[in-house]
């Protein structure tokens, strides 16, 4: 098939999709779009990428992505003026976000790059304001389901159709093993693993909420038309060899899926699972995600079993050996780190010969040291007590929740995600954290 009509019946089927989505949820107000917009931006490539815009400057991004996220600004935050947003309220409600948020901007006082950590800071502003936007829906649950379907119904068949029509925008070789990876819409392979796993337990839990009857579809074929999402999903999520696979996304899946799983049993039985025991759980990811960097030796006998199974090498595809050269730079300044976005400079990125530790930890550590992964902590426990007490009125959004949670803190252990609020997987918990909470 000539890809010009692959990919506009691509485009056709999203329009459907979207159409669906619309009719499944008719009291979300257009202006939802404006997250929407921002989850779909920070889950794919920046926009230099996609237009080949030229001016990049690797230590506070492109022009284009600069001036389109100063925009996304100013129109949420006319959207908020305009429905009269209650601030005081939402800070004294979200009060762990303005911890976090605050925490980020000190740390601008001690970054070796007080300008380049003042623009990256402004874009953990950005999401907190795309978050906001949520409070000002009549219904913050059904805008949040809204802009999560609509990131897997756009993002999922186009990754398809670029890694099969358009390579050269669809896939990418492997900087160490020199194979070919599927990204699609994605920067990186376990980009792709990250936006699939987020799609496939979305639909699970979709398609399981409708069939416990907690949700019904106001669409003929909604149902059908979500079963073939995930069909792909599953096919780019797995893939074929190791073009297609992400082993620590498929992990994460199954630890989600578990997890999901648990809370069903639980619940079954009217056993109402308290805060504590579901906090241990994220303390005990987070504290192991923290003590294997330290543990080099222990790293590897804790990884080797999961490598051997997923046909890895026991250095992780060479995270292990990043972690040994990068850890000793992080304890130079071990209580508060470079500052927000203050460690990866041109010059290291040069020095080093990479520019990402694949660890959300150890990513804390050098942006925030000690204190920092604490008070990363902190939200993230705080997040956690708020969606066992959702779960205790409405089980499946507080199980979503939690079960979103428990993933981003486990695939944080070999990807970095937790010491930025402007990436997919900490938005999400963002989103959640300010949305969910809200009854209609």
């Amino acid at each position: 098939m000539p890809p010009i009509i692959a990919l506009i019946i691509c485009t056709a089927f999203v329009l459907y999709l979207l159409w669906l989505e619309r009719k499944q949820g008719p009291e979300v107000s257009i202006l939802s779009w404006i997250p929407t917009i921002y989850m779909l931006y920070v889950a794919s490539k920046p926009l230099a990428v996609w237009f080949g815009a030229g001016g990049d400057d690797s230590d506070v991004g492109s022009p284009l992505d600069r001036n389109f996220l100063f925009i996304l600004l100013c129109v949420g935050l006319l959207i908020l003026i305009k429905r009269r947003f209650n601030w005081p309220k939402a800070l004294k409600e979200n009060y762990e976000v303005l911890l976090l948020l605050g925490f980020m901007f000190i740390s601008i006082s001690w970054s070796d790059i007080p300008f380049t950590s003042i623009k990256r800071w402004s874009r953990e502003l950005i999401a907190v304001i795309m978050a906001f936007l949520l409070l000002t829906e009549s219904d913050p649950r059904q805008a949040m389901q809204s802009i999560l379907r609509r990131t897997i119904y756009i993002l999922i068949p186009f990754s398809y159709i670029l890694i099969h029509y358009y390579p050269h925008l669809g896939r990418m070789y492997g900087r160490w093993s020199g194979a070919q990876m599927w990204v699609g819409v994605t920067m990186q392979k376990n980009g792709l693993g990250r936006l699939c796993f987020f799609a496939a337990f979305f639909i699970i839990w979709t398609l399981i909420r409708r069939w416990r009857g907690r949700d019904t579809f106001k669409v003929k074929g909604q149902t059908r038309a979500e079963i073939l999402v995930l069909i792909i999903t599953m096919y780019l999520f797995f893939g074929l060899g190791t073009a297609g696979s992400s082993a620590s996304g498929q992990l994460t899946f199954f630890v989600g899926l578990i997890g999901l799983l648990g809370l069903m049993i639980l619940d079954k039985f009217k056993v109402q699972i308290g805060v504590v025991p579901l906090m241990v759980v994220i303390i005990a990811v987070i504290i192991f995600g923290t003590y294997s960097l330290f543990e080099r030796g222990s790293t590897l006998g804790s990884f080797s079993s999961v490598t051997n199974t997923y046909n890895r090498d026991e250095t992780l595809t060479g995270r292990t050996e990043i972690w040994e050269v990068t850890l000793p730079i992080a304890m130079q300044r071990p209580f508060v780190g470079f500052g927000v976005g203050g460690f990866w400079t041109e010059e290291y990125r040069n020095t080093l010969k990479h520019s990402d530790p694949h660890s959300g930890y150890l990513g804390t550590l050098l942006d925030f040291g000690f204190v920092g992964l604490l008070v990363f902590s902190v939200f993230l426990l705080i997040s956690c007590g708020k969606a066992q007490k959702v779960m205790t009125e409405d089980f499946d959004w507080g199980s979503l929740w939690f079960c979103i949670l428990l993933m981003v803190v486990f695939h944080n252990m070999v990807e970095t995600s937790l010491n930025t609020l402007a990436n997919h997987s900490m938005g999400l918990i963002l989103f959640l954290t300010v949305a969910i909470p809200k009854k209609t």
